[in-house]
């Protein structure tokens, strides 16, 4: 194993604190047969009054399962701000990771393990959105 593995095989360098310790992010799991072949992260997100993560796009789409650890915590979607619940980005989409109201664990699956830096805020959504 090179120097950012740890002993499962997965890149260290996944386990992000970005900026702030109200953002934490881990891979869990590569995309492999027992996953079905999705990537599988996840993430702590705390804010109050708003915190807004990196831009991506979703290649082949998404399926998160959020759990509020605060009452009012909310994810925004692509159909906007949602608590607990099971939203999925259709392939294609892309927009910030964004949280407000208090504390939330999201799990990402991610199909292929696939997601994308590429897009810009202001570049069209699919047709599904």
């Amino acid at each position: 194993m090179g120097d950012s593995t740890d002993t499962t095989g997965i890149d260290i360098s996944a386990h992000s604190i970005l900026p702030r310790p109200t953002y934490h992010r881990s891979k869990i799991a590569l995309p492999s047969p027992s996953t079905r072949y999705m990537s599988i992260t996840t993430v702590y997100m705390n804010s109050v009054t708003g915190f807004r993560g990196h831009h991506h796009s979703h290649p082949y789409g998404e399926i998160n399962c959020v759990v509020q650890l605060d009452a009012g915590a909310e994810l925004m979607g692509m159909q906007g701000w949602q608590g607990a619940g099971w939203p999925s980005p259709d392939p294609g989409t892309h927009h910030y990771a964004e949280v407000r109201g208090g504390a939330l664990i999201a799990l990402f699956f991610l199909p292929a393990g696939r997601i994308s830096y590429g897009a810009k805020p202001g570049d069209s959504q699919p047709h599904c959105v």
